[in-house]
């Protein structure tokens, strides 16, 4: 080992039956603040007892609830979001719910704290030059983070709110909206219906499959992957067959939450590499279609992407074959990765997300749009690569997933 880097953030994390009632109070009276504003979507409100939940375990702290998040953190319910709280006089925000709304209480806080426009303050993507993010210095309020659903976003810096009227994401990166705690309630994560918890399961578990095939973790990082594997595949492979059961939820959450501590500890790109799919184009799908969920996207070009992987390490393709169980006897790498890629869409299938784009109603008319939207997005393309390459690259996988 050459050498290491790794931070540390301060965050609290409380895990198990009865989270909220057993440490929300403590959580909110840590950071000093004394009106803690509630945001999610309509679905938590409406459906579970969450928010009553945080009500009771907060007393008179509790500041009130904006349930208007929509999928995909829409710019518009995240400025509506914003101008409650602004309204309720909130001094901490606590996100309830999964991704979207995770990530769209990050950007709530940058639009409180910021007095600039909001389109100059997200990553500029001027002509001719690398992307940048400006830097956003203003204080930002506390934020709690109760998931619902295992999310890789339960502990991130960064926001990307969707906008139709832009041909990119509004994206944010601020350090100061990182959470002061993390609630991983046994009940809320029990909320999340089938279909989504088979989504996010499934983001999370293409992630730890293409950190397997990473071989320049330091140590930290590695420990930090190599436990979020074995939590993460023992969890997700029938996973829909144990609906009523938390543990396999809360084991998801956490290997979730350990890559994110993998980030911390030194490890960069964890999407990335000839086993991370691509994330550009799953998140351009995902976008573009409202019936298209996050995992879903993921799996139906993981294998392809494998598949044209031109570059293999051996070691990489062996690490990640050991991880599956699969035997890499008398195999080059590249047959390797084949089988690799074989046995992940046979997961997949059994999980019961696609493998194949035709299977999303993909039209195929549609790839030239869908490869533009791949151009601008800062964490698969922050300028080091022409558009053409980026477009022709995402073409070539779309075909091959077709």
């Amino acid at each position: 080992m050459a050498g290491l880097r790794a931070a540390g953030h301060p965050w609290r994390l409380y895990a198990g039956p009865g989270a909220i009632e057993d440490s929300l109070a403590a959580a909110v009276a840590r950071t000093g603040a004394a009106r803690a504003f509630v945001v999610c979507s309509p679905s938590v409100n409406r459906r579970t007892d969450l928010v009553r939940r945080i009500e009771a375990a907060l007393g008179e702290g509790y500041a009130g609830v904006f349930d208007g998040i929509e999928k995909d953190s829409t710019y518009a319910s995240v400025k509506a979001a914003a101008q409650a709280a602004t309204a309720a006089h909130a001094d901490l925000l606590i996100a309830v719910g999964g991704g979207s709304v995770i990530v769209a209480v990050r950007a709530v806080a940058v639009f409180l704290g910021e007095a600039g426009d909001p389109f100059e303050l997200m990553t500029q993507y001027p002509d001719g030059a690398p992307a940048y993010s400006p830097r956003l210095m203003a204080p930002k309020l506390p934020i709690v983070n109760i998931p619902t659903t295992p999310t890789s976003a339960m502990n991130r810096a960064g926001s990307g709110l969707h906008n139709p009227d832009l041909d990119h994401r509004m994206e944010y990166f601020d350090p100061k909206t990182r959470p002061s705690a993390i609630l991983l309630d046994e009940g809320a994560l029990m909320s999340a219906p089938a279909a989504l918890l088979r989504s996010t399961a499934t983001t999370v578990f293409a992630s730890l499959v293409a950190a397997q095939g990473r071989l320049d973790l330091n140590p930290l990082a590695e420990g930090d992957q190599t436990q979020a594997f074995r939590l993460g595949y023992g969890a997700y492979i029938g996973l829909m067959d144990r609906l009523d059961d938390p543990a396999p939820r809360m084991a998801l959450a956490l290997a979730a939450f350990l890559q994110n501590r993998a980030e911390d500890d030194g490890q960069r790109g964890f999407r990335g590499g000839p086993f991370g799919g691509n994330y550009a184009v799953s998140t351009a799908l995902h976008l573009r279609y409202p019936h298209i969920g996050q995992g879903e996207s993921t799996s139906v070009v993981h294998a392809s992407a494998m598949r044209l992987a031109e570059t293999v390490e051996p070691a990489a393709a062996a690490r990640v074959a050991d991880a599956l169980g699969l035997s890499a006897a008398n195999l080059d790498a590249r047959a390797l990765t084949l089988e690799i890629a074989e046995e992940m869409e046979s997961i997949y299938t059994a999980s019961g997300v696609p493998t194949r784009l035709r299977d999303l109603d993909v039209a195929r008319e549609d790839f030239q749009a869908i490869a533009a939207e791949t151009v601008k997005n800062f964490n698969a393309n922050a300028g080091a690569r022409s558009e053409e390459a980026q477009i022709a690259a995402a073409l070539r996988l779309l075909e091959a997933a077709w």
